[in-house]
């Protein structure tokens, strides 16, 4: 289904418009500064600061966002209580350089409320200042704390969820892998929204139609996702290994059950949905849609759209086995896995 013209002219614009990545990225992180003072907290979401230290002396920031159930009454006043069916552990997207948890105030307040899962928000060190490995490994000791019940005393680790969108997708599908081959933890489900799971993202040599397809005018350019990859990698060697490129791994068997959903119009959807299909067929459950008419980084569009209303319920489902309705059977794609 094509997009509306008028909004396929904006894409256009504004993606041949923007400057490189490369050069740019320091100006971006001020905007992003600049949106997230914006944010305006939601009085049914109480929002805490923690941190994780790391095994280098670092401590990493966290945000725990917890859902609240408020019930105001004449006969008995104001009652608060947590309504939380488990924890998120997230991280965020913006190429491993961009995004923090600022910036994704609002993205993880509405899915605390619509999950109605805590949320803990991870602000893993970025690139180019820290490199390949410092985020998986950040996000590894951060989950392997939580798990551990070290970070939050009440968390059940059979209700710990890691979700991430975009690099974010990358690196909870990276801690999977090294908390499988570790054995220190075991997360029992994983939810991967437009993951990077690739390494060969130009248009001429790339596996995958959808770099070619959606590479130049839909915001998320192919060029911007290799300048990504640039900033992150320490090495060009680093390209090549699975914990930086997930699809590359000889063995994707013995994951977290795991839902991958894909946007129509993002150069990462192929690689993304390779993902999945190799995750299925090497025995993992897997539930994998295509969110129609979507572009990359929807994810922090406001809640109140269609579009992003249509992906919590997907996620609902996933985690809960709530119905898919009506609605969202004509407006999803499901590719593996659907019922």
């Amino acid at each position: 289904m094509p997009l509306n013209k008028a909004v396929l002219a904006a894409f256009k614009a504004a993606s041949r418009l923007k400057p490189d990545v490369k050069t740019s990225y320091g100006a971006q992180r001020v905007a992003e500064d600049v949106l997230a003072k914006l944010s305006v907290p939601n009085p049914r979401c109480r929002i805490e600061e923690k941190l994780a230290p790391m095994p280098d002396g670092h401590q990493v920031p966290l945000r725990v966002f917890t859902p609240l159930d408020i019930d105001l009454s004449l006969a008995k006043g104001l009652k608060v209580r947590e309504e939380s069916r488990g924890t998120i552990l997230f991280f965020h997207g913006g190429g491993w350089v961009n995004g923090n948890v600022d910036f994704y105030l609002d993205a993880c307040t509405a899915m605390a409320l619509r999950l109605e899962r805590r949320v803990v928000s991870v602000d893993y060190r970025r690139a180019p200042e820290h490199r390949f490995p410092q985020a998986p490994n950040d996000c590894y000791e951060v989950a392997r704390q939580l798990f551990a019940g070290q970070l939050l005393d009440d968390a059940d680790p059979d209700r710990i969820v890691l979700f991430g969108d975009s690099a974010g997708g990358n690196l909870a599908a990276v801690v999977s892998l090294m908390a499988r081959d570790s054995g220190a933890f075991f997360p029992k489900a994983q939810m991967l929204l437009y993951p990077a799971t690739y390494n060969d993202h130009d248009p001429r040599t790339s596996w995958f139609d959808s770099v070619r397809e959606n590479g130049e005018d839909y915001l998320l350019t192919a060029r911007d996702v290799m300048d990504y990859m640039d900033l992150y990698a320490s090495s060009p060697a680093d390209l090549s290994n699975p914990d930086l490129a997930p699809l590359l791994a000889d063995d994707l068997s013995g994951l977290p059950r795991t839902l991958v959903i894909t946007a129509e119009y993002c150069p990462l959807r192929d690689e993304g949905e390779a993902f999945a299909a190799r995750c299925e067929l090497e025995g993992t459950e897997v539930q994998c849609y295509r969110m129609l008419n979507a572009v990359h980084g929807y994810l922090l569009y406001p809640s109140v759209l269609d579009i992003v209303k249509d992906t919590y319920r997907i996620m609902k489902h996933f985690l809960d086995g709530d119905e898919l309705t009506e609605r969202g059977e004509r407006t999803w794609l499901g590719l593996l896995g659907t019922d």
